[in-house]
């Protein structure tokens, strides 16, 4: 990004005197003050804190200029600010004429599963013919979307977006904003279910991913989910599906699992083998989807190949990992609903290494008032045989312990409440060897991520 603050002033409609500062270039943008580079603009939020109180450091860190809400006090003298009425609208006022101003494609992918890594795979297969900027790390609500358009270079061709939501409206929102050239959706699953109540609500919310597609995009969508079937039938877009039934437009045709890797076949593509270097076989399917998106855009054969073959995923979504001690550690740690952990489960349980398998699970959050039920629901996905020991932290995954006992020896299954977590990290680190494999799996409200630092850290 690289615009003067002239322009920027333009942009989001401010009304401020800047003509002393016109010449000043901007190159980037940035809401936190402690990651904030020398050249950004400061865009401080209204929240839970409130950014403007941060200005100082803003300025320490480099910023050099600042966006500025009205009636907002304390406001930076001899120093450049654009007053405006909300400095979120302001930046998603920005974002949008920045889109426009580099036009680039723009692929958004939502799901209630599988939405990170699908965003992955198609930059990852884009990038091997175009310039792609996709969304980094979270960044897939009001602010992170806005925030990954400004971080486009100017010779950006793709854009790919991940969108998320936890109430109806937001999608919406989102989809309007950037307007889409392909529309994705993953699947539909439990995630956030207390906020929707019902799966049927929760595809409402999803399918409005199409609100902003432009007249002649593309929606793409997960073939095998009837919710999404029904509700595209009456859409006027282009369409495409994808998944296992051979009623899809593109399906699976082979699958073989090789342990830590996958190799698959579809029927796009005659007598072609693609690998990805995953486990489950849900990650096809994610695969599936970025493939279409390829083909849309035609890119080759041998490039598709190349660009799963070579993914490299958004950290801690179902990633291996070297413990300290030699073992190896499935870390799925950044969010978890129940389709999730009985897909990871399964890919887990099937995996064919001969090395003890322990399961470390932690609460899924936003279940509502399932959320016990949907826990216990679990333990059918445990086989006894294969799973040699399971750990447990939570508040409403004690249900699953308590089914999971009626199964397992006593010593066998062990449960902690959340509080416990360094409880957890010590009795795991202390039962690990070289000949285990763990999987890690939990919503981020549990921080399992600080079980898996436990674990790769040499003592």
């Amino acid at each position: 990004m690289k615009m003067s603050l002239a322009e920027i002033n333009r942009a989001v409609d401010s009304k401020s005197d800047v003509s002393k500062y016109q010449d000043i270039e901007v190159t980037s943008v940035a809401f936190d003050s402690r990651n904030l580079k020398p050249g950004a603009l400061f865009i401080p939020l209204v929240d839970k804190n409130d950014g403007h109180d941060y200005i100082n450091d803003a300025i320490k860190n480099g910023a050099v200029a600042t966006l500025w809400q009205n009636n907002h006090k304390n406001q930076p003298l001899d120093f450049p600010v654009l007053q405006v009425n909300d400095t979120l609208d302001a930046l998603q006022e920005l974002a949008k004429y920045y889109l426009i101003k580099i036009n680039p494609r723009v692929i958004a992918v939502t799901g209630s599963n599988g939405k990170t890594t699908t965003k992955d795979m198609i930059a990852s297969v884009l990038s091997t013919q175009f310039n792609v900027t996709k969304t980094h790390a979270n960044f897939n609500n009001e602010i992170g979307v806005p925030i990954t358009v400004l971080s486009m270079e100017p010779n950006t061709e793709m854009l790919v977006i991940e969108m998320g939501m936890d109430r109806p409206g937001q999608l919406d929102h989102l989809s309007r904003l950037v307007q889409p050239d392909i529309a994705i959706i993953t699947m539909i699953g439990e995630a956030h279910i207390e906020f929707f109540g019902t799966r049927d609500k929760i595809a409402d919310a999803k399918m409005e991913i199409t609100h902003g597609l432009k007249a002649d995009g593309t929606f793409v969508y997960n073939g095998d989910e009837p919710l999404l079937n029904e509700r595209a039938e009456d859409l006027n877009f282009r369409k495409f599906t994808f998944g296992s039934h051979k009623n899809n437009d593109y399906y699976v045709e082979s699958i073989n699992n090789l342990g830590n890797a996958i190799n698959f076949e579809a029927n796009k593509w005659e007598n072609t083998k693609f690998k990805i270097n995953m486990l489950g076989n849900y990650n096809v399917n994610n695969a599936l989807a970025a493939l279409v998106v390829g083909d849309l855009y035609h890119i080759q054969t041998s490039n598709l190949q190349q660009a799963l073959d070579k993914l490299q995923v958004t950290e801690n979504r179902a990633e291996w990992i070297n413990g300290s001690k030699g073992e190896r550690i499935l870390s799925d740690v950044y969010n978890s609903n129940p389709t999730a952990v009985k897909e990871v489960l399964k890919a887990f349980t099937n995996d064919s290494s001969d090395k003890r398998k322990i399961v470390v699970l932690g609460d899924m959050l936003e279940l509502g008032s399932k959320s016990k039920e949907l826990h216990e629901s679990l333990a059918d996905s445990f086989d006894i045989n294969r799973i040699q020991k399971v750990y447990l932290i939570g508040d409403d995954i004690k249900a699953l312990y308590d089914k999971l006992r009626l199964a397992y020896p006593a010593d066998k299954v062990i449960y902690y409440q959340t509080k416990h977590l360094r409880d957890l990290s010590e009795a795991l680190n202390d039962d690990i060897s070289e000949n285990d494999e763990v999987l890690l799996k939990a919503s981020h409200g549990i921080h399992l991520e600080k079980v898996l630092k436990h674990l790769t850290t040499e003592k």
